[in-house]
């Protein structure tokens, strides 16, 4: 079908395809946010395993029983980000006023 190689001439006609499509006052403005997101990218993948790495340090050595009282109150979270369906664990979960 096609030939294995690609030459100088395809890569150059390519380029001027690219221009032509996309237009020269285009692809500066496309470079520059194409690097911005492989910086954001970059950085997140980053702190993600800067967060697993510490997750993995600081493991509690004892966990707390399951009836303990004096265990931190959890927060069951509805959605990420969705602060006002946030509850406390023991709290009742009947929202009408009395």
């Amino acid at each position: 079908m096609f030939g294995g190689k690609i030459g100088t001439p395809e890569i150059i006609l390519i380029l001027v395809v690219v221009i032509l499509l996309f237009g020269a006052k285009k692809l500066p403005d496309m470079a520059r946010s194409l690097g911005k997101s492989a910086r954001i990218l970059k950085s997140e993948a980053k702190a993600m395993k800067e967060d697993k790495d510490k997750d993995k340090s600081s493991a509690p050595a004892d966990p707390p029983a399951p009836g303990d009282e004096s265990a931190a109150q959890r927060t069951i979270q509805a959605a990420p980000g969705d602060v006002t369906s946030s509850r406390p664990v023991a709290e009742p979960t009947d929202t009408t006023k009395r």
